[in-house]
């Protein structure tokens, strides 16, 4: 696959601008400041295509990027306390009504922070998808804020934390700085492009 044939395609607002799924689509969900924008960035080896920001919550859309036959939803991140609630609830709204849509979901990649036991939203995100039956991946982000212990730890931890999605969910630990799970995720995706 030529990740450097990817192009931004559109952002939408509100549930009703996006058009009907003609293509299989990998979406990338997480809470608001869990590195998804630099994620992105890092496994399409651009700067600047999805936008990095110090401020979290920035990503108030659903953005789609296409790449050879597939489609990259980036959606909004969720969980930042200063967002006024109206906008938690369009948030919400266009979450429920993406993921029940009938879309061509192949595969969620739930970035969760590596350095912290999920928050409750990860868990009513990830409950959601498990009864949804949709396919996801856990990405651990900010690995290289850890140490050798501390990563050996957390690596446990995680996996304690998550045992209720069962023994065989996929913890993928990412560094968006070091470019370590990158080629994990790359080899998810170009497995879904190949079936397609």
């Amino acid at each position: 696959m030529n990740y450097n044939k990817v192009e931004f395609e559109a952002a939408f607002g509100t549930l009703k601008q996006i058009p009907p799924s003609d293509m299989p689509e990998i979406v990338f969900a997480g809470r608001s400041n869990v590195g998804k924008s630099s994620m992105l960035n890092r496994i399409f080896n651009r700067k600047n295509l999805a936008r990095v920001s110090s401020m979290p919550g920035k990503t108030i859309t659903i953005n789609f990027f296409k790449v050879e036959n597939i489609r990259i939803v980036d959606l909004p991140g969720y969980g930042y306390a200063k967002v006024a609630k109206g906008e938690k609830r369009r948030w919400a709204e266009m979450m429920e009504g993406y993921f029940q849509s009938p879309r061509n979901i192949k595969l969620v990649v739930q970035l969760v922070d590596m350095r912290h036991k999920p928050s409750e939203d990860d868990y009513i995100m990830m409950r959601f998808l498990k009864e949804a039956g949709l396919p996801f991946i856990v990405a651990a982000t900010k690995i290289d804020k850890l140490n050798k212990t501390q990563y050996k730890e957390r690596v446990e931890g995680l996996k304690a934390e998550l045992a209720e999605f069962g023994e065989d969910l996929v913890i993928v630990p990412f560094s968006s700085e070091k470019g370590e799970g990158t080629d994990v995720l790359k080899s998810y995706i170009e497995a879904i492009a190949e079936e397609n």
